[in-house]
């Protein structure tokens, strides 16, 4: 048996994503690791045990090249509706896709997350 646990964004400034995630998703600090290179936290919620991991690197001052960023994180929720109000104030919607009725927020490093409806 193998299971998904973790997955990774390199972040700039820790504090900054920690509360975008917390404000945008509802994401909790589960754990943190501190390395003499690095501070690792992981963000999750009581749904799942999946964890997104926030690492920053001590002494990084450039961003992340991102490429042509076509990679993303996906949620599901059956909130969806307050989820878009909550994003659109935020102004942290990227690309909306009504077709498939679905929309991507970024987050402060870049990243692009998919928010999809339960269907």
């Amino acid at each position: 048996m193998i299971r998904f646990a973790h997955f990774n964004f390199n972040v700039l400034d820790l504090e900054k994503s920690i509360r975008f995630y917390e404000e945008a998703l509802g994401l909790k600090v589960v754990r943190e690791t501190e390395l003499s290179n690095a501070k690792i936290v992981y963000v999750g919620n009581d749904t799942s045990d999946f964890a997104l991991e926030l690492t920053q690197l001590h002494g990084r001052t450039q961003p992340y090249d991102l490429g042509e960023c076509e990679f993303h994180l996906a949620f599901v929720t059956d909130q969806y509706d307050a989820f878009y109000k909550k994003h659109k104030e935020m102004g942290v919607i990227l690309f909306e896709n009504p077709e498939m009725g679905i929309y991507f927020i970024g987050d402060p490093d870049g990243y692009w997350i998919e928010i999809i409806p339960t269907r």
